[in-house]
């Protein structure tokens, strides 16, 4: 059985690094940050908790093909669709990895809005 629960509690506590500049918005009724004022799909992530996996949408990776390709096989693996990323688990060197990829993609997302 997947620890969905644990998996989104380790998700939020990673994106609660980028709650300083961002706010907290929806995107198809499913919680996301946003940049202040921004509006429809210019979200920087979304997160849902499924019955086997936690999603994680990221939109704006698919805007930023190389900043993604610098990210391991086994993040990449995770991309489900085009904005989604699937969790069942999370570990120590996949939560590496994925901060490594939302600190160059929040790099970018700030650029577009300075």
């Amino acid at each position: 059985m997947t620890d969905t629960t644990g998996v989104e509690q380790r998700l939020t506590g990673i994106l609660d690094r980028y709650r300083a500049e961002l706010v907290d918005g929806t995107i198809y009724g499913i919680p996301a940050l946003i940049w202040p004022g921004a509006t429809g799909h210019d979200y920087f992530v979304a997160l849902r908790r499924n019955k086997d996996n936690v999603g994680l949408y990221l939109i704006i990776a698919d805007r930023y093909p190389d900043d993604l390709a610098q990210s391991s096989d086994a993040l990449r693996s995770r991309r489900t669709g085009r904005a989604t990323f699937s969790f069942s688990s999370l570990d120590d060197d996949m939560a590496a990895e994925l901060i490594g990829l939302l600190d160059r993609l929040m790099d970018r997302y700030r650029a577009e809005h300075a």
